[in-house]
Order: C-alpha cells, then structure tokens, then sequence
C-alpha cells in the first residue's frame, strides 16, 4: 500500500507539471518545440497537394531579368505601369496584389538632373523650362505607375521592423481599425519600430495596402501571418487579407451593378468581455468569411502543399504579350520574385525554403475556401480544453496504473495514447482546430515509464542483491544474466569443461622501453580495450590482466554449450582486430604490434578463489596450464593462434591446421597442436592448396622421408615465402639429416622452456 501511495504522489507531480506548461504558468522548450513538430506533420498528411489556379504568381525570375525590354532589377516605374495596364487592359485580372515595396523613387528618367538644371545652369532660358514641362509627364515615371494603379483594384504590400535603428519609410495606409478598439484587452500585438511602406503619390493611387510580414516562431519557422499589426496605436491588416476585402468589394459591386467599390470591414470577433479569462481575438469577420485568429491574431497558414502549389506566369511573357491569358483571365494575380538575390525565402512546415510569396497565395486560396473548413483555429480557450484533458487523464492513469501488471499497464498507456491521438485527429480534422497534443503525449510516456521503472526497480531488490553480493567477483556483462535466476549459479569451487584463452604481446620489453610512460600508458589501455571488447562481445568472462597478457574462458558461470567455438572465433576475430589497431598505432608514431593467442578446452577448476584478503572468480587446472604453454609456442611456429586437440575436436566448421606434436614444459603426454585458418567457406582455394601440401609434408616428415619433406617444404616456401613455419621445420630436417631420431621416433618435439 506505501509503495502505491508513493507511485500516486510522484504521478500527481508528473501531472501537475504538465498541466502548468499547457496552463502557460511557464513553458518548457522541449514539450513546445514537440508540439510544432506533430503540427507540421499533421499539416502534411491532410493538405491536398493540388494545384490551385485562383491565384497566379507573377515572377520576377531570371527570364524576366534577362530580357533588354526590362533589364536589371529594379525595373523602371514607367515598365510597371505597362505591365499593370496589360494585367488588366488585356489579360483581364481579378486583383493585383504587390509583394514588393516602393519605397524609393525612380530617378531612372533623369528627370531629377533636369529639374536641377532647370532651376540653376538653365534657370534664365524659359524655353527649357516650357519643353521640360511638356515632357514631365512622360518622364514622371513614379506619376506612370501611379496613374496606372489609380482605379483598379491594386494591393501594395508593406513592412514593418522590429530592428533596434529601423526607419520610417514612405508612409503607411489608413489604418483598418479606430484606434482604442481593443482597450482593456490583453492581446499579442508584436512591438515594431519602423516601417519600409510605398511612396506618397503611390499608397494614395492604390485601392488598398496590406503587411507582408509573417509570425517567425522561436525554431524559425513561419507557420503564421498576423492579420493585424498594431503601430502606435493604430491598426493595418495583412497583404491577403487586404486582396480578400479588396476581391469581396469588387464581387459586389459587380453583383449589384454598382459604379463604385464598397470593401466590406473588418469585424474583430472579441471572446469575454475584458483582459481576464480568454478574452482576447476568436476571429475576424470579413462579410461571410471568418478568419480565426489566436492570442497573437496571427492566423495559421492553410498550406496546400510544397513549393509551387500555384502556377508561375513570367512577368516577361506579360510584357511581351506572350502569357497564357487563360491561366490570367478573372484570376488574383501576386507580383514576387523567384530571381536569385531577390526571393524572399522562408522556413515553414512543408519546406524549408519556401517562396514567401505563396505562403500569401496559400491564405487568399484559404479564406477563400473558408467555409470548406481549410483555416484551422487556435482560439483562446483552448488552453482550458487542453488542461482538462491533461488532469482527466493524468489522475485517471495515476490511479490506475500502480494497480496494474506491467502487461495491463503497457496495454492502457497505449489504448490511452491511440485515443487521445485519435480525439486530436477528429478535432482537427472534425472542428477544424488545433489542439496541442505533445503535452497529452508526454505525460502518458512519463506515467507509464514512472510506473514500470518504480515497480522493476522494487521487484527486482533480490536481483541487486544478488548483483552487490557477486559483482565483484563476476564481470558485470553476465552478472545481470546470473541474476535472472540467482539459484541456478553457485560461487563456490566446481569442475566444468571449459575453454581457456591466453594472449600476449610479442616483444613487449622492446617496445615498452620504446615509449615514455604517458605513451605506453595509452598504448597498453587501447590494446586491452580493444582486445577485452571482442572477448565480451563472444560471451567470455574477463578473467584476469597480467602486464600485457589476457586470460579469458568460456562456460563459466553462464553455461554455454558450445564455448569452444565461441573461443576460437574471439581469437580469430582478435587477430583481425589486432591489424586495424596496428595501423592506427603506427599512424601515431608508436610500433606495430602482434600478439600470440593460446586456446585450449577441458577440464578446468572454475569458482571464487583466493585469500581472506582478495578473491576473484577465476580458472585453474592443467587444462588452464596447458593454454598458457599454448600461447607460449606461437612465436616459435610463426602463427598467431594455437590450439589444444580437445578443441579442434569440438569446433567441426572450422579449416584446421595440424602444425605438430609436442611436450611442452611440465607435461610429459604428448599433445597435437592446431591453427585455425578461418570458418568453412571463408578459406581461399590457394590456402586450401597449401594446407593439402602441407599435411603431406608433415606425413613425409613424421615417415622420416625427409628427401620428400624437403621437396614439399620447397614448393611450400614457393607458395608462402617468408612463413617461418616451414623454415622452422626445413631446420628440424636439417638437424635430422645429421641425427636422426631413430626408428622408434614418435615425431613429438619437446620444449625444454616455457
């Protein structure tokens, strides 16, 4: 009962710290970072990723650039009114809207220098003075553009800057809003500082003007576009929002046959009635469309799909009267750029450089679809319907769960996870809003790992138990094996068939007094490392270092019927592992290294041994001595792996290399000693080849043939140079020439040392 009372304590701790991050009493990065991630994938599973040809992008690409008529850019205000005549007069369009700013006027004409020398060189000559009137209007580039946008439906775009030394350039639109309008309310209005706006004569010549600039949320991605931006107490809507007044003023006044444009205002849909609670923006109503807005009145982007979701008509094919009129007819047309050093490119969830163009294309397309449902909503109190889930939830499986076996517990957390997933689906996609799922997410996991961590780490008392008690005795990668069933394993002393391996650096004197201290320091830990890992990685047990040598067995204390082999192929494997350390070591200055690895099986003394003062769970026995005597012959045949009889017997998929008979010291029975040469199937036929030669010279050899031993050594030699195998038996022959062993020789040679 205490070990539930304190599970439910530490789940309420959970809860109640996830419900303060969806109740925004703080915000924790990661859990916000989460949840835009989950929207952007939810974004581009349910948009249509069709082509939308109600708006029309007219590029300033690179083909536009390039033509002599336009040139470089900026273009000429003179060619801005042709192109604004031609979209209208010829193609037909709807409504033009400017994602570019004319700030600057164009002095391209030179009338400027003229006006100059009007008024000072060419002040007392009146018939300059009276031609240049005459050509003014012609060279009034800026009074072209604006005559030409006069009376028809042309958007400008704006900006506004948030940058410590911004400006105010040209001058901004009538506001959308009275001021004061939002009195008392408590609303996300992002701080501006300046703005870069259109030229007098230019804002006064357009129907309407609207801000192009969108909400850059805290990972740098735009998801949103305010629909108002408040500068010093006054109110400008946004660039689409702007074009739908502006398409809604011209539908009716087409409607009704009406002579003028009456735009329709905004109507900013208030929740609450003061500051407190939610209230802040729901929406706002333009005629039948309802745009939803959030506590920023920033409206979420309705993508439709990745970049180039809206057909691009090159604003040279206008000029040159070559466009599609059919792609232009009736349609909303945006003026961007696509021209290297000119696009205005953005993060957002559906790619990451993103046309900034079209995400003004993507909120027309969507107000205008907004009774389809394509504008999700963010409103206010969804904060409130998110800590209500958040505490139904989180008290439910705070309860529950300490209740439950870890098979319950996996199966609720996860019907919990696939309900609340799927109640977030049909929001989404049922009410067309936007409920923060990442903090639901999150509390589950935590509930559940809190529970089963706590419930393994109470359960499983004896297995640490077991774990304190024999750790130091037991290398750690088979202790968590022994404590699974702790009676089945035993420390006391026991015979078992074991395998044994001993390795050991060739000449480590030598290099040893090659090397400072530091050096050989890092040498010897990188060796042992490298070499420790490849026997943990078969299931060895770490028996012991001593100096630069390994001793390592296998099927103690975890049983592993087939240990031998599991031997074999770390000492191969450590062989292998052994050439790509020596390359790194010579790469640093310090000498190559080989070693000699000794393996042999039988039957071994395996337990805790030792003193009063220090125990260790080790091997002994002449099974065990006779593996050290192993690795101690490898040098002496050239070979970097030997092994005992008992082995090779037991490790049938291996090709094995009979390479002698021997006594070693301390031993008087003779034994046979093998090298494994690789796994059956990983033996090349040239080695293959060799070793078929091989056994007949060691048959030749061991008949005293030694005419047909030397022959075979020879061809041998031929095959290999340089293995000191075959020298060393060319030597025996030698020495048999002259002294021959007699006829009762068993062909055993004895080793007088270690």
């Amino acid at each position: 009962m205490k070990q539930h009372i304190v599970r439910i304590a530490l789940g309420l701790l959970i809860v109640l710290a996830f419900l303060g991050h969806a109740a925004r009493f703080y915000q924790v990065a990661f859990i916000s970072q989460l949840d835009q991630i989950m929207y952007d994938y939810r974004l581009r599973l349910t948009m249509p990723g069709t082509l939308d040809d109600r708006v029309v992008i007219l590029d300033i690409d690179e083909k536009s650039l390039a033509i002599p008529e336009l040139g470089h850019w900026p273009w000429g205000r003179d060619k801005m009114a042709v192109l604004v005549e031609k979209l209208f007069d010829k193609y037909g369009i709807a409504v033009l809207g400017f994602d570019v700013v004319w700030a600057e006027r164009d002095q391209s004409s030179g009338l400027k220098v003229l006006d100059q020398l009007a008024k000072k060189e060419l002040r007392d000559t009146p018939q300059f003075a009276a031609t240049l009137n005459t050509l003014r209007p012609r060279l009034d580039y800026d009074g072209m553009f604006a005559k030409a946008i006069s009376g028809r439906p042309v958007v400008l775009g704006y900006y506004f800057s948030s940058e410590e030394d911004a400006r105010e350039y040209g001058v901004l639109p009538e506001p959308v809003l009275p001021a004061g309008i939002f009195a008392g309310r408590n609303i996300g209005f992002s701080a501006w500082r300046g703005f870069g706006s259109n030229l007098p004569e230019l804002q006064a010549a357009a129907a309407l003007a609207g801000h192009f600039n969108p909400f850059i949320d805290f990972d740098g991605v735009v998801r949103r576009v305010p629909m108002l931006n408040e500068y010093k107490g006054k109110y400008y809507e946004a660039l689409s929002l702007a074009v739908i007044r502006l398409l809604m003023g011209l539908n009716e006044a087409s409607r009704t046959n009406g002579k003028t444009i009456s735009l329709p205002k905004l109507q900013p849909f208030l929740a609450g009635s003061s500051s407190k609670g939610y209230g802040g923006f729901e929406r706002i109503d333009v005629g039948p469309i309802r745009i939803p807005v959030d506590e920023n009145v920033t409206t979420l982007v309705p993508f439709r799909g990745k970049r180039n979701s809206f057909k691009y008509v090159s604003l040279s094919d206008v000029y040159l009267d070559r466009a599609p009129a059919e792609s232009l007819r009736g349609r909303i047309a945006l003026v961007g750029a696509s021209a290297p050093g000119l696009i205005d490119l953005r993060s957002t969830p559906v790619g990451s450089a993103y046309p900034g163009v079209e995400i003004h294309a993507n909120l027309i397309a969507g107000m205008l679809d907004f009774n389809k449902g394509t504008l999700k909503q963010k409103p206010p109190y969804m904060i409130g319907a998110e800590v209500v889930l958040l505490l139904i939830v989180g008290l439910a499986l705070t309860l529950l769960l300490p209740l439950l076996s870890p098979v319950r517990a996996s199966l609720i957390s996860l019907v919990s996870l696939v309900m609340i997933t799927g109640l977030n689906v049909m929001i989404w996609s049922g009410a067309n809003m936007v409920l923060p799922l990442a903090s639901s997410v999150l509390m589950i996991i935590a509930l559940f790992a809190l529970n089963m961590s706590y419930g393994y780490f109470v359960e499983s008392r004896s297995k640490r138990q077991f774990t304190e008690l024999f750790g130091q005795y037991v290398p750690p990668e088979l202790v968590d094996k022994m404590a699974e069933d702790p009676e089945k394993y035993s420390m006391e002393g026991r015979s078992e068939e074991l395998t044994v391996l001993f390795s050991d650096i060739r000449g480590f004197t030598s290099i040893s007094e090659g090397l400072d201290p530091k050096q050989l320091s890092a040498f010897i830990n990188e060796y042992l490392t490298s070499m420790s890992m490849v026997i943990r990685n078969n299931r060895g047990t770490l028996d012991k270092y001593i100096g630069d040598a390994i001793m390592a067995f296998w099927g103690a204390p975890v049983a592993d019927p087939v240990h031998a082999r599991q031997g074999v192929l770390s000492a191969m494997l450590m062989q292998e592992e052994l050439s790509k350390l020596s390359e790194s070591f010579v790469a640093k200055g310090w000498p190559p290294i080989k070693i000699g690895v000794g393996l042999n099986t039988g039957i071994m003394s395996v337990g805790d041994m030792g003193s009063k003062l220090r125990r260790a769970y080790t091997v002994m026995g002449d099974a065990v001595n006779l593996g050290s005597r192993l690795e101690g012959i490898t040098k002496q045949y050239g070979v970097g792996i030997i092994c005992g009889p008992h082995t090779r017997e037991l490790v049938k998929d291996v090709v094995w290399r009979e390479l002698d008979r021997v006594r070693v010291k301390g031993k008087d029975e003779p034994v046979a000693i093998y090298e494994p040469l690789g796994f059956d199937g990983q033996v090349s036929k040239e080695r293959l080849e060799e070793l078929k030669l091989w056994n007949q010279a060691l048959r030749a050899y061991r008949a005293q043939d030694w005419d047909q031993t030397d022959t075979l050594l020879f061809n041998l030699q031929r095959l290999a140079p340089g293995a000191h195998l075959y020298e060393v038996y060319a030597e025996r022959v030698a020495h048999y020439r002259k002294d021959p062993p007699g006829p009762d020789w068993d062909g055993v040679w004895k080793f007088e040392t270690k």
